[in-house]
């Protein structure tokens, strides 16, 4: 083994992605333009294998001119936002703390006979200092001058006493964890005494441009038992913050948070003066995206309906703050809204959502306020059929801007994230207003930045060819398929082609960007890649998203066959006998279960699992988020309905079939899916003389993010599937 191992390399050259060229490159984030609507800051990081280093820089854009865009390194890292048009604010780690600094730029446009100009001519100003290294999601409202953040606090909500509980703790004398309710432990953490919540503080500019900090922080959910954002992913799309209030969401604090998924809204005086003020009805599930009007009169939220399901149909609500009534937007539009924005008049709502494997930009005006609180309102067909902007690709991060436009950042299968903006939408807001029919835009979309755009050029990336075929209950099934580099149209050579399997299972392979689990990468290594999205799959409505709940290893593997006969049926070049399949999550899941169903006839040569349930059953008392294994089996794991379905999809109920070669992957910190998940499926390939190898990190989670771990998992991966299908074999 050991000879072989020194024997494989990666496929590497100038016209070649490999998974050392993945780690290496920029990863952008996501553009936020400025009050003015003429700059855009985009953060990247960019790692260095050689100094093993992960340098963070912002890019600072102009949206209207040619001027060339400004680098700025940070040299200590940090988060930066926007806070005036022309400052940006940094902010750093510092001793017992972390420090603000203010970063003024100029820029100036071009005009006849002068370039123009776009730079930070002094250095950087201190202007804040916060008590500790916690601090994050920042946001700014200028009218008023109030810095909003969330922070970890202990119970007293007291952000200048953490450092002194953290002390106290460290030195307590011991090492245990005591629990008397759950959560336990969540994500990758296990769960103390400190919440998150919400801050606000003075900080403004003076006439004479002098920053004036406040330092007086005020928790806006003392008091509440709230904890925002929302945990393991909530960040600045879980509040949102006007010139005089602060809206947030939060799970419901009477419920046990493990086995419940309901959030409420809640809108509070930006300065912490009086209580929070619910804006739920008290009948929904999971919460996402709370914005509010320039004008602080209405704010919307995406909002599920069942309690306990988090990949339940998001639905657009509005809230009309002065006359108090709540109604629902897209209660009949079969998809699911990501994120929201309010036109900056307050007249059209921007959203995105996904679409048949592809993440779009929508908009929909705001109609008539009802005469009372409905979820199913009386509208005109106007304001329930959203217009598309974009019909390809991934967008994220829209932020309408003055003059009728729109930025966004958006990425796909062949780029990370790039800054886009669109133009003209005056007229199509006018023409949503004037006409009933079905309209389509016809605006122009400009690209602002090409932040990846010279390094991935030579690489000639797959953009992946679209396919359709019939699936379980003879529904439509979508997948991708992405050709080997190399490949050429009138060469019959044949190739190795790998299956991969994505999470969730309420998921979908998207054309969109991965930093871990990136197609282009295996088709850049020589392999023919298949791309299924199965019943449970998102984006292509709510039925098939649901279907897979209570039936794991039933329709989904259905599509999976006939979708890996139509492959087979319609791309020659792949060679079904150099045939591998690899998954993540449920993705691991599917692997388990194919495993131990040879009857499948997918003829694979080897199988990786990462993170994958080998037991259903005890996964339903291991998990941190108990209500999706509840949801998933149809009740709790000792439940007669739940242990049934156990005994009928449990991978572990069918190891006497396990046969193929598998390479098992797991992380230490993935309280989701426990590692001895990995492990109880490698001893049992272990005693049943399989090959079979077990990778262990033991700094990961449900992922993994280190970049130098980044590089061995692909390593791994590929030098186990080279073992059975390389260009040896």
């Amino acid at each position: 083994m050991a000879s072989k191992e020194s024997e494989f390399s990666f496929k590497e050259g100038p016209d070649i992605f490999s998974p050392k060229d993945l780690v290496q490159l920029r990863r952008p984030g996501v553009g936020v333009a400025n009050d003015a609507g003429d700059l855009v800051l985009v953060p990247f990081s960019e790692y260095s294998l050689e100094e093993k280093k992960n340098k963070k820089t912002i890019l600072l854009a102009p949206l209207e001119s040619a001027v060339k865009p400004l680098e700025i390194p940070l040299e200590k890292g940090g988060e930066a936002f926007w806070i005036q048009s022309r400052t940006v604010a940094h902010v750093v780690e510092a001793e017992g703390g972390l420090e603000i600094y203010a970063l003024d730029v100029k820029f100036e446009t071009e005009s006849k006979g002068y370039a123009g100009v776009l730079e930070t001519p002094e250095s950087p100003t201190l202007i804040a200092k916060l008590p500790t290294k916690s601090a994050t999601n920042f946001r700014y409202s200028a009218i008023t001058g109030h810095l909003v953040f969330s922070d970890y606090v202990y119970p007293d909500g007291n952000l200048t006493a953490v450092k002194e509980h953290d002390e106290a703790w460290e030195s307590r004398g011991n090492s245990a964890y005591v629990y008397d309710t759950t959560y336990v432990r969540h994500w990758d953490t296990w769960v103390g005494e400190k919440k998150l919540s919400l801050f606000s503080v003075r900080l403004f500019q003076d006439p004479d441009r002098k920053w004036t900090f406040g330092g007086q922080f005020a928790n806006l959910l003392k008091g509440t038992k709230h904890s925002s954002p929302v945990e393991p992913f909530g960040g600045t799309d879980d509040f949102d913050v006007s010139q005089n209030y602060v809206l947030y969401t939060t799970k419901d604090p009477e419920l046990p948070e493990a086995w419940h998924t309901k959030q409420n809204v809640y809108i509070v005086d930006i300065n912490g003066n009086g209580k929070p003020r619910e804006l739920t009805s008290g009948k929904q599930g999971a919460i996402h995206s709370p914005v509010l009007n320039a004008k602080a009169t209405k704010a919307a939220w995406l909002e599920l309906d069942e309690d306990g399901y988090e990949s339940d149909r998001a639905k657009i609500v509005l809230y009309d703050l002065e006359k108090d009534v709540r109604f629902t937007l897209t209660q009949s539009w079969d998809r699911s809204p990501d994120t929201l924005a309010f036109s900056k008049e307050g007249h059209f709502i921007y959203f995105t959502a996904g679409d048949e494997a592809k993440v779009k930009v929508f908009v929909l005006p705001i109609p008539p306020t009802p005469s009372e609180s409905t979820t199913h309102p009386s509208l005109d067909k106007k304001y329930t059929s959203p217009v598309a902007l974009t019909h390809g690709q991934a967008a994220s991060g829209i932020q309408p801007l003055f003059t009728g436009r729109l930025l966004f950042s958006q990425s796909s299968l062949t780029s990370p994230n790039d800054v886009f903006i669109v133009r003209g939408l005056k007229r199509l807001e006018d023409d949503i207003l004037q006409n009933e029919a079905p309209l389509q835009f016809k605006g122009h979309t400009e690209q602002i930045t090409r932040l990846t755009e010279a390094a991935l050029k030579p690489k000639n990336l797959s953009v992946g060819e679209n396919f359709w075929f019939k699936g379980a209950d003879d529904k439509k099934v979508q997948g991708w398929a992405l050709k080997p580099k190399g490949w050429k149209p009138d060469e019959k050579k044949k190739w190795p082609v790998v299956l991969l399997i994505h999470g969730g299972p309420q998921g979908a392979w998207e054309d969109q960007w991965s930093n871990r689990w990136n197609p282009n990468i295996f088709a850049q290594q020589g392999y023919f890649v298949l791309l299924i999205n199965p019943t449970g799959s998102t984006t292509f409505g709510q039925e098939f998203t649901d279907a897979i709940a209570e039936d794991w290893g039933g329709k989904p593997f259905i599509d999976l066959q006939k979708g890996w006969k139509y492959a087979l049926d319609t791309y020659s070049e792949i060679d079904p006998d150099r045939a591998v399949a690899a998954g993540a999550s449920w993705g691991g899941y599917a692997i388990n279960w194919i495993q131990g169903h040879p009857e499948y006839g997918f003829n694979f040569k080897a199988l990786v699992g990462h993170d994958g349930v080998f037991d259903s059953n005890y996964n339903g008392y291991s998990t941190d988020e108990l209500f999706f294994f509840n949801h998933e089996w149809g009740g709790r794991p000792w439940e007669k309905k739940s242990k049934s379905l156990s005994q009928k999809f449990s991978p572990s109920n069918f190891v006497n079939h396990w046969s193929t070669p598998q390479l098992l992957i797991h992380g230490s910190k993935d309280f989701r899916l426990p590692e001895t998940e990995s492990i109880a499926a490698f001893h049992a390939l272990q005693q049943r003389g399989v090959r079979s190898r077990l990778v262990i990190f033991p700094d990961e989670n449900h992922w993994v993010l280190n970049h130098g771990n980044s590089l061995k998992w692909h390593h791994e991966v590929f030098r186990w599937f080279d073992e059975f299908v390389g260009s040896s074999k």
